[in-house]
């Protein structure tokens, strides 16, 4: 055990503190429509403006420089849409400024295991821990063409990190490239270019908290009328009062409406967005708002009605019971899903197999889902996997990221905790000390199942493996006593059995007697024993 890594705790997930819900708008008219573009490519190039300008600060961002802007963006739109630019505008260089510095972690990584390889001999065996020198002297000198280029990328990712510079792209790199290569995307120019305008629009407000309806700038009334504040320069566009468009749309939340109904009547914030779907050639409103940080209940007190371990695979979660002891109840669950095809239909296939595991943890009485706190961010690169390309293939194809906060905001609606765990050798592990004792005629283990059943155990404070091994020898006290199943803590569990009376095995009783008298009518017994003995059953564990 002295290679083993320390494992870090198992912890309560923080439950999520935002709601969206979205609604088509239907039955719009053609001037409906004339509007909705005309205000988001307008509000659009502002905002592009803005981040423009927001990416020339750089580090020498502050109060002034930001209070400067929407002043001069106020003067073109108004006080309240200036805001909304400038907030969304300072949310963009703040991602981009995170993903520049996990680019440079990535580069560092590579480059840390390409060094290591070409330091060793051509053909040098690797270990599980670290891989060997690379096969031939043209694969080794290719390597090392590759390290100078990483090492080159490394050093300009940094350079502009230290300058605080960042690369946006209003509307997205991957569709600003797909203009290069429209026959392989199936797209004409103009479809492209309707998708690229759309995607650079800007029809979003935050909301405010004491306005009317929660929303100054786009107001939905609780019977669905849709209004939206027009900017100075299109005023002369507005079919309601002070400035106003009302929409012939009329939408109703099927999804938490009832909440959202009780928002905009008390008059708190609802934020909203409008959107084109290019594809469909559908208009959407999504509303968004902030709920109370909820505090998340204490381990053990998620621990007190037993866990449900559950491994991630590539197309299906691997459920599985266990009691508060830890021990394995009842059959494995397994939860389907097919990663493949467009990016809804794989939403949707995690969105229902997470639907199922969390009905089915309310089924048989638990109160919190384990799950393993994965990251492949450093599992992904070419470097340290090499020739394995299936294998970058199928773990860049889990979305654990996603994967996690949704399951975190599912399991916070239906009242359940969730436990994450360090991923550490829980399918070696669980493979190794649960799949061939549970593996019967009618029951069915895998690799998987065995999996969810450490990762149970890891997040309910037990060891993985079921028991230690007996002594070697032919008496206990040269090797140790032998493990028990029992909870830790608990007093006199890794002792010996006592005897069931006060004298020693194999000799005759303090009173000089048989113990049981041959007749069964009168049998007499001996006094019961002074000593205190704890005797725990094997159901539990240790």
């Amino acid at each position: 055990m002295g290679g083993v890594r320390k494992l870090a705790a198992s912890f309560v997930v923080s439950g999520s503190c935002g709601v969206a819900v979205r609604d088509r708008l239907k039955r719009l008219t053609s001037q409906d429509e004339m509007v909705l573009c005309a205000v988001g490519a307008h509000q659009g190039a502002l905002a592009s403006r803005d981040l423009r300008a927001r990416c020339a600060d750089g580090l020498g961002h502050g109060a002034d420089t930001w209070a400067a802007r929407k002043r001069e963006l106020t003067g073109v739109s108004s006080s309240r849409i200036a805001g909304a630019i400038t907030k969304a505008t300072h949310d963009q260089w703040a991602l981009a400024r995170r993903c520049q510095a996990a680019y440079i972690q990535n580069l560092v990584a590579g480059i840390k295991t390409l060094r290591h390889r070409l330091s060793l001999p051509v053909g040098a065996p690797g270990t599980k821990r670290a891989a060997g020198g690379y096969r031939s002297k043209d694969e080794w000198f290719r390597k090392s063409r590759r390290l100078a280029a990483l090492e080159a990328r490394h050093a300009a990712a940094v350079a502009d990190w230290q300058a605080g510079r960042v690369r946006v792209v209003r509307g997205g790199k991957r569709l600003l490239n797909t203009c290069h290569h429209l026959a392989e995307a199936g797209l004409t120019e103009e479809e492209w270019r309707e998708r690229w305008e759309a995607e650079r629009w800007f029809l979003a407000a935050d909301g405010e908290s004491g306005k009317r309806f929660g929303n100054e700038t786009i107001r939905v009334t609780p019977d669905g009328e849709v209004s939206i504040k027009l900017p100075a320069p299109l005023a002369h566009l507005a079919n309601a009062k002070h400035g106003r468009y009302t929409l012939t749309a009329r939408i109703a939340f099927a999804h938490r409406g009832a909440e959202w109904a009780d928002r905009i009547e008390a008059n708190r914030a609802v934020a909203y967005r409008i959107h084109l779907d290019t594809d469909r050639g559908r208009w959407y409103l999504t509303a968004s708002w902030q709920r109370p940080v909820v505090r998340t209940v204490p381990l053990e007190a998620a621990r007190a009605r037993g866990m449900v371990g559950v491994d991630t695979n590539a197309d299906h979660f691997a459920a599985y019971l266990l009691d508060r002891h830890g021990d394995p109840v009842g059959d494995p669950h397994r939860f389907g899903y097919d990663l493949s095809g467009s990016a809804g239909h794989r939403d949707a296939q995690i969105r229902h197999a997470l639907t199922r595991l969390l009905h089915w943890t309310q089924q048989v009485g638990a109160q919190a889902i384990a799950i393993e706190d994965l990251d492949f961010t450093a599992e992904k690169t070419r470097e340290k996997h090499g020739r394995r390309k299936r294998f970058r293939q199928l773990i860049s194809g889990m979305p654990t990221g996603k994967l996690k906060a949704r399951l975190v905001s599912m399991a916070a609606e239906h009242g359940l905790s969730m436990v994450a765990v360090d991923p550490a050798y829980t399918s070696l592990w669980g493979a190794q000390h649960w799949q061939k004792p549970l593996t019967t005629p009618h029951r069915r283990m895998s690799r998987h199942d065995a999996a969810g059943i450490a990762i149970g155990r890891r997040a309910l404070g037990h060891p993985v493996r079921r028991r230690t091994a007996p002594p070697p020898y032919d008496r206990s006290d040269r090797a140790g006593h032998r493990t028990v199943q029992a909870v830790p803590g608990t007093r006199g569990r890794e002792g010996t059995c006592p005897p069931t009376t006060d004298r020693p095995p194999g000799g005759p009783s303090p009173s000089g007697k048989r113990k049981r008298e041959p007749s069964a009518s009168n049998t007499v017994r001996d006094a019961p024993s002074t000593q205190q003995w704890v005797h725990d059953s094997l159901t539990h564990t240790g």
